[in-house]
């Protein structure tokens, strides 16, 4: 057992089993999906950094929403076109615990600056007054700053506990690395594999609950007022809709984890796999087009610069 332990140091994906005979069409259609979603990412991303108008912290956010997507989706996106192209499915010990740590951190990550997006909004429309106070760019700058690092940190400590997991296999049933599946392989699974991911889950657990409370109160609050209304509108509905759309993508995957490893037949297996794709597929397409199509001096900006007219 510890000799099979000792040369666990590549992994075999079997998310793509029985997709030979359209592999071609799904990389030509993951590939034009990962050039849009640099496209529509990266033009949000320039026009808040050129435009010294949209430096407010709503955008400011926006733009780290946009930085993330492309990091997460870079986790993601190389490695399963390469596959696509490849008939052998393997990745390295390493290249795993890396691809897990990006997923993991970008999702972390989209929690902490969705919840900033939240609270941005609950402070402008419920406290205006005190808006500028709250929101100076030392604070913007702080709450950026812990929006990347506690993630991070929290996802580094989950990689760590896994990278020092003695395993007993190196059979992968997805499509992609993650420390939940690798913890599966481990011989006897420590306890720290159990406690640092409720953890996490609790801490992300209650981001949501906070940013959806948030949302509850900013509705209550709106319903007497019209230029409240009109402001949630705005700004608050299009973060709202990307949410709910970043949550349910969440729950694909969730599903797929959970029932996508037991003994079920391997076509839904794939689909479930497949599933995976509306996760880094939806909110980094539809993230931008909302906000770019919803707030006005975005859209107005992106015209500008797409007609010349600076």
């Amino acid at each position: 057992m510890m000799d099979n332990v000792s040369v666990v140091s590549v992994f075999t994906l079997s998310g793509l089993s029985g997709t030979a005979h359209y592999r071609v069409t799904l990389f030509i259609l993951t590939l034009l999906c990962y050039c849009v979603i640099w496209i529509l990412n990266v033009t949000i991303i320039v026009t808040i950094i050129v435009d010294r108008q949209l430096h407010e912290p709503m955008y400011i956010f926006l733009c780290n929403l946009c930085i993330n997507a492309l990091y997460g989706t870079a986790g993601f996106y190389p490695k399963f076109l390469s596959d696509l192209l490849s008939t052998s499915h393997v990745i390295s010990y390493s290249g795993c615990l890396l691809q897990g740590f990006v997923l993991h951190a970008s999702v972390s990550a989209d929690f902490s600056i969705l919840l900033l997006m939240a609270y941005d909004r609950y402070v402008a429309i419920c406290h205006p007054l005190i808006y500028h106070s709250v929101m100076t760019k030392g604070k913007i700058g702080m709450y950026v700053f812990f929006a990347w690092l506690v993630p991070h940190y929290l996802v580094l400590v989950g990689t760590i506990t896994t990278a020092i997991t003695k395993l007993c296999g190196s059979h992968i049933p997805k499509i992609y690395c993650i420390n939940y599946l690798v913890n599966r392989l481990a011989c006897t699974p420590p306890l720290a594999s159990v406690i640092v991911p409720a953890f996490n889950y609790t801490f992300y657990t209650i981001h949501v609950v906070f940013i959806f409370w948030s949302y509850m109160y900013l509705i209550k609050n709106v319903l007497h007022s019209g230029e409240n209304r009109s402001k949630f509108m705005q700004t608050s509905l299009p973060h709202l809709f990307c949410l709910n759309t970043f949550i349910i993508s969440i729950l694909f995957d969730l599903m797929y984890v959970r029932f996508g490893t037991s003994t079920i037949p391997q076509s839904l297996k794939n689909f479930m796999a497949i599933e995976f794709l509306v996760f880094l597929v939806v909110p980094p397409i539809l993230n931008p087009l909302i906000y770019g199509l919803k707030l006005t001096q975005i859209r107005i900006r992106i015209v500008q610069i797409f007609l010349r007219k600076n």
